[in-house]
């Protein structure tokens, strides 16, 4: 179920879509998000949709898209953030989105540092970021 849908690219050139992997961007730090999922990816969209707000993740993406699954479904999440809710696994529709994607010739930049994933990834033609590079572009 998508709660909003990634807009078209920019005139004039290709935009990057930037999907970030919530429960694996989550997981990169040991915060303690396990005792309540829910209010780690929020605290994630947050910052996500600050940063998005700023500009200061223009050097992986021209637009962001989280995707979150099971209980990190139910953060409360800013309107400004687009966001995926996986109607099952998160992995499985992050490759079906960036295979859609690739298919229109859009480019998919995704945040995860899942080996299996990223070669799922990497084969349908998208590009891959460890979570270090995007936590170190939000913590500024």
């Amino acid at each position: 179920m998508t709660r909003r849908s990634p807009g078209p690219p920019r005139p004039g050139g290709r935009a990057r879509l930037l999907v970030v992997d919530g429960a694996n961007v989550v997981g990169s730090r040991p915060d303690g998000w396990w005792r309540d999922r829910a209010g780690a990816a929020g605290r994630l969209a947050a910052q996500l949709a600050e940063a998005g707000r700023a500009g200061s993740l223009t050097s992986l993406g021209d637009r962001v898209l989280l995707v979150l699954e099971g209980a990190a479904k139910r953060a409360e999440l800013p309107e400004d953030l687009d966001v995926l809710l996986a109607p099952a696994d998160g992995d499985s529709a992050m490759v079906e989105l960036a295979h859609d994607l690739g298919e229109r010739d859009e480019d998919v930049c995704v945040v995860t540092a899942d080996r299996q994933l990223t070669r799922l990834l990497h084969a349908v033609g998208a590009t891959t970021v460890k979570p270090g590079t995007l936590l170190a572009l939000l913590d500024h």
